[in-house]
């Protein structure tokens, strides 16, 4: 039996025009504009100056951080190695990385993220996934306000499988084309995915049940973003609007499944994961089937289990702290690539148009991280990573209307922007938001609705050669 799910998605969040008398239609920047986006000191260094990164090769998110120890250097390294092993069935000649399965979506963390950056969806139909994703759940929320999830597949679909084993569902992927006009009479076409899980293999889909695709992000800058003070970003919180600029930025409260107890979201395209060490552990658990100390269960449901518990195990837990903790270290201290031509004159009319469409509303240029993460090298550094980690209503176009937390169907965590102009020459495609729907980033700010839909529709006004402006300013991040 076929279930055809529609979703829908999101990324780039553009904030709103904040009462302000320009007329966004007869935008041209002036030398006096350009003067007042004038580079600031160190606006290259996005991830300050102990995590940016001056290679701008296809290896740039694949980079240390500064001034870290020999001894860090060395866990850096075998995090690296580990995060791009491919785990095997087990029981195998590689005791320490067996384990993998019996249900999965890939067989590495570099699997998803390749060289550490962003997946894409599948070019054709029935292509194989490889970073793209779907966490299914039912109406409900569980003891902590978490999706309640489906009883027969769970809380992720895992489309591949060990030999010997059959995979959830099959996915099918194709697009439909949705048409539009800039105010200069240039007419654009985007494409709307639509989403089909068929041939379901152990019983049917819940017949409530919601989908949401998510799409691999890039990871350089995470370990900044978790050294970043509770107190800052919820600073940036305006959840009445208050200020009347139509940005209502709110935060994710989310259960820390490491101190046992609720906090701050912060990571996620939904901003439901707390803590970079719950969101190792639970890609690998739900995207290998690796179990660890965070997570000790298969990550299987009840009928699932009981097929196929009997099967050989990588051990309890099939990853140790020892290695667990290296991958951590290894994410939290990649570097974000250096901006590049940050001083051209025409970027510098990006970044003015970038805040007087109030872009920067949501994606909030520059913070300060505190001086308390454990990873020394994250603390008390100027970073600009473009969000503020709360949640917006994007709208209906980029709805998933699948509630996570707090989160409800139409929200998104604003995620980051620094070293998206990186993502063409490190994973040689050009796809954004959370399901790769945008073809590029000027797709991506075209599909944003909600609280940026008058950001969307002012861009809309610019002339062509201010939007190209705006996009070359995003670029250069």
């Amino acid at each position: 039996m076929r279930t055809p799910f529609c979703v829908k998605s999101y990324q780039l969040i553009l904030g709103m025009l904040a009462g302000s008398m320009l007329c966004v239609s007869a935008c041209k920047s002036t030398e006096a504009d350009i003067q007042r986006a004038s580079a600031e000191d160190k606006e290259q260094y996005s991830g300050g100056d102990n995590l940016t990164s001056n290679d701008l090769s296809d290896n740039a998110f694949g980079k240390q951080a500064n001034n870290i120890t020999f001894d860090e250097g060395v866990l850096f390294v075998v995090g690296n190695s580990l995060f791009q092993s491919n785990w095997v069935t087990a029981p195998s000649s590689v005791t320490s990385l067996d384990g993998l399965g019996p249900l999965m979506n890939q067989s590495s963390c570099g699997g998803c993220h390749f060289k550490d950056g962003r997946a894409k969806p599948p070019a054709t139909e029935t292509a194989t996934l490889n970073g793209l994703l779907f966490r299914l759940s039912i109406p409900g929320t569980g003891v902590h306000g978490e999706p309640v999830h489906d009883p027969v597949y769970g809380e992720q679909l895992q489309d591949k499988a060990i030999l010997g084993v059959t995979p959830e569902s099959s996915v099918r992927v194709t697009y439909q084309p949705v048409s539009g006009q800039y105010e200069d009479g240039t007419i654009y076409t985007l494409q709307k995915p639509v989403y089909e899980l068929y041939n379901p293999n152990f019983g049917s889909f819940h017949a409530g049940l919601m989908v949401s695709p998510r799409i691999a992000q890039q990871i350089p800058g995470l370990g900044l973003l978790e050294a970043v003070a509770e107190q800052t970003i919820l600073s940036f919180a305006d959840e009445t609007d208050k200020n009347k600029d139509g940005i209502s930025g709110r935060p994710n409260y989310v259960w820390d499944v490491v101190n046992n107890k609720t906090s701050l979201g912060r990571f996620g395209w939904k901003a439901n994961v707390a803590t970079i060490k719950q969101q190792t552990a639970g890609a690998l658990q739900g995207d290998m089937g690796i179990t660890s100390s965070v997570f000790p269960a298969s990550g299987l449901s009840e009928s699932e289990n009981e097929l196929y518990s009997s099967l050989p195990n990588g051990g309890s837990p099939e990853i140790s702290d020892e290695q667990l903790n290296k991958i951590i270290f290894y994410v939290q201290t990649l570097s974000v690539p250096v901006r590049r031509d940050w001083t051209d004159k025409d970027i510098l009319r990006g970044k003015y148009l970038f805040s007087q469409l109030n872009c920067s509303g949501c994606h909030i240029p520059k913070m300060q991280t505190a001086g308390t993460h454990t990873v020394s090298v994250l603390n008390n550094q100027t970073i600009r990573p473009y969000t503020d980690m709360l949640l917006h209503d994007m709208g209906e176009g980029l709805a998933d209307n699948r509630p996570d937390f707090l989160a409800n169907g139409q929200e998104w965590r604003t995620p980051p922007l620094w070293g998206i102009g990186m993502v063409k020459t490190v994973n040689k495609h050009t796809n954004f938001l959370h399901d790769g729907r945008a073809f590029s980033l000027e797709e991506a700010v075209l599909w944003h609705g909600g609280e940026a839909e008058k950001s969307a529709t002012d861009f809309k006004k610019l002339s062509a050669t201010d939007r190209v402006s705006l996009i070359k300013f995003l670029e250069s991040l």
